[in-house]
């Protein structure tokens, strides 16, 4: 592997910018609650941003920021293993709703879909379920792919 060489105007760039993008995103392991909860809210308001699109310029910082979040979660809740459609299942469950109370998230059909399996929940109804229930963003993903994607990371280092 080639090494990359940064000159010094380079290397304070990177620092002056990062350190600005630092200022008002959390992008550090989370050690406590009121970090989690500060990170909770930026990752929401990155999803709510008319900006933000799958595959925007905003995905890798909220990508980071869910994965953060999710690495809080898994020391620090148990949560049982359970696709993104049990979860939303059991939270509409919990409040009595039902399919067609949740037009925010999609149609009756659309909402049927989901919780059969035959479709998976996108970006925007992920963020709309998590406000609308009041619940991290990352409890909507699975747990099998996070240990997948650690994996995958392990294995590129």
């Amino acid at each position: 592997m080639e090494t990359l060489t940064l000159s010094s105007v380079e290397i304070k760039d990177i620092a002056d910018r990062f350190e600005a993008l630092a200022s008002k995103v959390p992008l550090r392991v989370i050690t406590n609650d009121a970090e989690y909860d500060e990170a909770v809210r930026m990752l929401n308001a990155l999803l709510d941003s008319p900006m933000y699109t799958e595959g925007g310029p905003l995905g890798p910082l909220v990508t980071m920021l869910g994965d953060l979040i999710a690495d809080y979660d898994e020391k620090h809740f148990t949560l049982p293993d359970a696709s993104p459609s049990e979860v939303l299942r059991e939270l509409m469950n919990q409040r009595q709703l039902k399919q067609s109370d949740i037009p925010e998230i999609g149609s009756q059909g659309v909402v049927s879909e989901i919780l059969n399996g035959k479709r998976e929940l996108n970006t925007r109804q992920i963020a709309t379920a998590s406000h609308l229930f009041r619940v991290s963003p990352a409890a909507f993903f699975p747990r099998v792919e996070k240990s997948a994607k650690r994996m995958m990371k392990a294995a590129r280092i």
